[in-house]
């Protein structure tokens, strides 16, 4: 759906010009011939976007255990980029046990962006190549329709990497606490969709409370960290009769983790360990009549509400550099989907 792929492009935008504006995309096809269907396949194309923007909302968020003082402040800017594995750049249809509809095999009808990797179609992360459908059983080529190409991501950006910006300020309060907060108010990607995140972060020295520890040459703290971001679409030209059809997307990025550091001069190395819960969900709302019959049944109605979680352990290390009051960092993070992170921020008590 258009929603999706506008959000890939403005996330990725914010890294490369060379993916072009897209124009009404042709997912909401996948619901014409069944509803069911339609659901499974739009569930498949979109999953690894949903997946790994998700995960990559828990990242930046620190790039040292050291706390803050009192009202000590940093303004930090971060680039996440989420390593898309192989696997997913394809799914497999077979596997959907579709009950209407089927992907098209190489060389059953004369088309020239019949899909060459069947039984796979690509995801939203895949090549630019459309897949092509038609209802089972059915051997007439103008009865075929194509689902949505990928977003070509190797050839756009330059490699299988989704890219997640983020900004955060962080500020110092008693007992060694830092309270981190991330907040963008709605802002219209076009007349259509609307988009905004809100984060809050906690991280808290814990050494301080362990014997022995105090005096030891390096700092170790808890931290916990929430970003919620959503994004609204307006839908305005469809291949289905609609009535007030519009796109909403939810994401909500829970991360707990342990942080280590040790700082040598201007160098520090840091480290985190922990646990991500992260779920998303993306909905079609409004009457969709999908059998074009003109009507709007039950299952017409608020048609797509899908939901993907991507929850599991995580680990981090990196290094930051800090001169007078400005610091670059940059770490890797191993997880469901890996995340190579850089930044730059200004620092202050």
């Amino acid at each position: 759906m258009e929603l999706i792929k506008r959000t890939a492009v403005v996330l990725s935008l914010f890294f490369t010009a060379s993916i072009p504006a897209l124009a009404q995309d042709d997912i909401d096809r996948l619901l014409k011939n069944d509803i069911n269907d339609g659901k499974l396949l739009i569930g498949g194309y979109i999953a690894p976007f949903m997946k790994s923007v998700a995960l990559g909302l828990n990242s930046g968020w620190y790039n040292t255990a050291k706390t803050h003082k009192l009202i000590g402040i940093d303004l930090t800017i971060t680039a996440s980029a989420m390593t898309i594995p192989k696997s997913e750049l394809f799914y497999d249809v077979s596997k959907l046990n579709l009950s209407r509809v089927e992907l098209v095999a190489p060389g059953s009808v004369s088309h020239p962006q019949g899909s060459p990797d069947y039984p796979n179609a690509p995801t939203i992360f895949g090549p630019d190549r459309a897949p092509v459908y038609q209802e089972k059983g059915n051997l007439l080529p103008n009865n075929t329709y194509e689902g949505p190409s990928g977003l070509d991501l190797k050839h756009n950006v330059g490699n299988n990497w989704m890219p997640v910006p983020m900004v955060h300020l962080g500020i110092g309060l008693p007992k060694g606490t830092d309270l981190k907060v991330r907040f963008t108010p709605s802002i219209d990607i076009n007349d259509n969709s609307h988009f905004k995140l809100f984060g809050i972060g906690v991280m808290h020295d814990v050494k301080q409370y362990i014997p022995g520890l105090r005096l030891l040459p390096f700092d170790l703290s808890a931290f916990v960290g929430y970003t919620h971001l959503a994004i609204n679409y307006k839908y305005t030209n469809t291949d289905i009769m609609t009535d007030n059809a519009r796109g909403e997307m939810a994401m909500n990025a829970t991360t707990i983790q342990g942080v280590i550091s040790k700082k040598v001069s201007v160098l520090t190395v840091y480290g985190g360990l922990g646990y991500n819960i992260v779920k998303s969900n993306l909905s079609m709302l409004g009457k969709w009549d999908v059998n074009n019959d003109g009507t709007y049944q039950s299952q017409e109605v608020n048609p797509l509400d899908l939901r993907y979680t991507a929850s599991g352990p995580r680990m981090s290390a990196g290094f930051r550099l800090k001169l007078a009051v400005f610091t670059l960092h940059a770490d890797y993070t191993l997880q469901k989907y890996n995340a190579l992170t850089v930044g730059f921020g200004i620092n202050v008590r």
